[in-house]
């Protein structure tokens, strides 16, 4: 059976793919969603910005904020991995 979702929680969805730092496939499966309907979505919604340098705008500036918050959990993630590191050498020369 195929379900009917309206525009706006289609809107919804894309600008919650696209400012969060998770996953397109998780944000869709948070949702409820399948992840071939969210990559659609974000899809016309890129289609449409062609004729809207406001969306576009809007687009490019989710896009990088999602870039940005993936690259500070990375970042979170290696400065974690360095601390371990970093206490492991210090216990092993002690």
């Amino acid at each position: 059976m195929r379900v009917k979702y309206d525009q706006t929680f289609k809107d919804e969805a894309v600008k919650l793919a696209l400012s969060s730092p998770k996953s397109y496939a998780q944000t869709a499966r948070e949702l409820g969603i399948t992840e071939s309907n969210i990559y659609q979505w974000i899809s016309q919604q890129k289609d449409k910005a062609i004729d809207s340098p406001k969306l576009q705008e809007d687009i490019d500036l989710m896009s990088e904020n999602r870039r940005l918050q993936q690259e500070i959990l990375r970042l979170k993630e290696e400065r974690e991995i360095l601390k371990k590191a970093a206490k492991f050498f210090a216990n092993e020369t002690k």
